[in-house]
């Protein structure tokens, strides 16, 4: 059964618009496990009419929301939903609350000089990462249908036109209380956090102790999610405060990237000249986007509350990140020369542009005494260079004294064998473009079990190849 989104009574936070229908719509996806998850069983004609725009669902009523966001460090003060639309909400079997929500789905009052659509390449790049982060244990909005058309979209040349509908339990962002803060209209923002509690952590107070332990909570699973993508080696890309989720989860897909070569600085958005969204600054990002949605909130929760939950973003990065390493290095106990271990690795991985992925993969191979196996050093430009530190691992593992299967079979289950590299996201897009979305349905296949070994796949793992370094991604993506 879908409901009217509560978010949607709120005639101060957005508008009611309807979805403009794409011209010529074709399926090209479906969540089916997503959709069984979620009590909706429907026929392909009817998600695609659902999906393109041409024919809602009873109960649902469309809702575009306002909101605003600091891109890039500056403040943008009005920027909206543009092409986006929250249709409705849908309580799952299990009693959980979904939000159903519309990408490329036309003009909304908030489009600007924009034409309110999605391309293909951007919307089936946002399906399959988060897809592909969701299977990987990473907190992300789902993907739940993709169509296409023929309607021609223009953006830096023609592409066709489509649409993704997407599902979360609440895409609420930082950037919705910003907007209501920085416009004069504070006096909205207890309505907003009174909305999250009720419909996500009822057992909260609707008041200022209610509001405080909310934002704390904000602080600790952007924290975690943050520690989940560095030790995955994925990158965002445009980490604005408009693309930030109260409930930490991975929101708004363009640029993004996984680490192919590891390089700490890697920038995988081509607008961002200036570094600012770099891999090894997505931590400080986190903190600082926190403190606007703390600058936010200042009028409805005490500063020392405030400052109190935000100096807890640290350590709890740091300690997820931590415990998430010494798992990928197949560590149970805590030495204190674990953190000279991890910091010397990665020197090693950065000078000599070792792939993230394979490394950990294939190091779980690496025994407590032997020699090191030749699939991890086919990795290494200088295999001597390392010699210093394989004797330190293997000291480190042996000192755990675990038995080698027990600690692969660990060290397999948390360092996946596919992740979602460029090159791949790439030719599953040029395939679709021509009307063949065979190497996506693949490509999805994999990513759906990605610490499994699938031997008939083995290409999908391989270090990407030297083209894939041309590929460019930026916000149009």
């Amino acid at each position: 059964m879908i409901l009217n989104n509560l978010y949607a009574t709120f005639d101060w936070a957005g508008r009611r618009v309807d979805p403009t229908p794409l011209q010529e719509p074709h399926l090209l996806l479906v969540n089916h496990a997503l959709a069984e998850s979620l009590g909706m069983s429907l026929s392909d004609r009817q998600w695609c009419d659902l999906t393109s725009g041409s024919r809602l669902l009873p109960g649902m009523e469309p809702f575009a929301q306002v909101y605003a966001g600091h891109q890039f460090g500056g403040f943008s003060p009005r920027l909206g939903d543009g092409r986006a639309l929250l249709l409705g909400e849908v309580v799952a079997p299990d009693g959980r609350r979904w939000d159903l929500h519309l990408k490329g789905a036309g003009k909304t009052p908030y489009s600007r000089f924009g034409d309110g659509r999605a391309v293909l390449r951007s919307s089936l790049r946002e399906y399959l990462a988060s897809e592909a982060l969701h299977h990987l244990g990473i907190p992300t909005t789902r993907a739940l249908c993709l169509v296409g058309s023929r309607e021609p979209v223009y953006r830096e040349q023609v592409e066709p036109g489509a649409a993704v509908l997407r599902a979360a339990q609440s895409h609420l962002r930082f950037g919705h209380f910003e907007y209501f803060y920085y416009s004069g209209e504070a006096e909205h923002i207890p309505a907003l956090l009174d909305y999250l509690i009720q419909t996500q952590w009822p057992e909260l107070s609707q008041d200022q102790a209610g509001y405080a332990a909310l934002f704390e909570r904000v602080v600790q699973r952007t924290a975690e999610l943050i520690a989940r993508w560095q030790a995955v080696g994925f990158c965002h890309g445009v980490m604005n405060t408009d693309n930030m989720s109260m409930l930490g989860l991975t929101l708004d897909y363009g640029p993004y990237g996984f680490l192919d070569a590891y390089d700490p600085g890697h920038i995988c958005n081509h607008s961002d000249h200036g570094g600012r969204y770099a891999y090894d600054q997505q931590p400080a990002v986190g903190l600082w986007n926190l403190q606007r949605l703390a600058q936010a909130l200042s009028g409805v929760i005490e500063l020392e509350s405030l400052q109190q939950a935000l100096g807890q973003y640290e350590h709890r990065l740091m300690s997820t990140y931590s415990e998430l390493m010494r798992q990928k290095l197949g560590l149970e106990a805590w030495e204190e020369e674990d953190p000279a271990l991890f910091r010397d690795m990665f020197t090693l991985m950065a000078a000599q542009r070792v792939d993230y992925s394979c490394w950990f993969r294939r190091l779980a191979l690496l025994a407590p005494a032997g020699p090191v196996p030749e699939s991890l050093l086919a990795l290494l430009s200088d295999a001597g260079a390392w010699t210093g530190w394989f004797g330190r691992y293997q000291a480190r593992l042996a000192r755990e004294g675990r038995d080698h299967g027990d600690k692969v079979a660990q060290m397999n289950a948390v360092n996946p064998k596919y992740v979602l590299r460029n090159h791949l996201a790439q030719q599953a897009i040029e395939r679709a473009g021509q009307g063949d979305m065979g190497e996506a349905d693949r490509l999805l296949m994999v990513l759906a079990q990605p610490f499994d070994e699938q031997p008939e796949f083995d290409d999908y793992a391989a270090p990407a190849p030297d083209w894939a370094g041309q590929i460019c991604v930026s916000c149009s993506s």
